[in-house]
C-alpha cells in the first residue's frame, strides 16, 4: 500500500499540481498586495479619500465599563469589508483577463497558407461536368 501511494504521490500530475498551488498562493499575496496597497488608495482618493475597510453600521455600541474596559464589544455589520472584497474581486479578474487574453494570443496558430491550385471543390465539379458529358 505504501508503495503504491508512493508511486501516485510521485506522478508528474501531482506534482504540477502541488507547484500550481504553491505558485497560486504567492501569486495570490502578489495580487492582494498589489489590491490593498496600489489600487485601494488610488479608489479612495477618486471617492474623496474613504478608506472602506472602516466602514461599518453598528448595530449596538460597545459598553465601557467605569474602568474604561470593554465589557461587551459593539456588534456592527462590517460592509466596508464586503465593499473592499468585491472591488478586490474585479481588479483581479480585469487582472486575470487581460493575462488569459495576452496568453491565448501568444497561442493562436498561424492562419494556413490558401492551397495551390484548384480546391477539391473544384476538382469534385470538373469531374462531374466532364461526367455529364458523356
Amino acid at each position: 500500500m505504501f508503495k503504491e501511494f508512493k508511486n501516485f504521490i510521485m506522478t508528474k500530475n501531482v506534482i504540477d499540481l502541488a507547484v500550481a498551488v504553491i505558485l497560486a498562493s504567492a501569486v495570490g499575496m502578489v495580487v492582494n498586495g498589489f489590491v490593498s496597497d496600489i489600487m485601494m488608495p488610488i479608489v479612495g482618493m477618486f471617492t474623496g479619500g474613504i478608506d472602506f475597510s472602516d466602514m461599518k453600521y453598528v448595530l449596538s455600541p460597545a459598553i465601557v465599563g467605569a474602568d474604561g474596559s470593554i465589557t461587551k464589544p459593539e456588534n456592527a455589520i462590517m460592509y466596508g469589508k464586503w465593499v473592499t472584497a468585491i472591488i478586490n474581486l474585479i481588479i483581479v479578474g480585469f487582472v486575470l483577463f487581460m493575462i488569459v487574453k495576452a496568453y491565448n494570443k501568444t497561442k493562436e496558430p498561424a492562419p494556413e497558407p490558401a492551397p495551390k491550385g484548384p480546391s477539391e471543390l473544384d476538382i469534385l465539379k470538373e469531374i462531374r461536368d466532364e461526367l455529364k458529358k458523356q
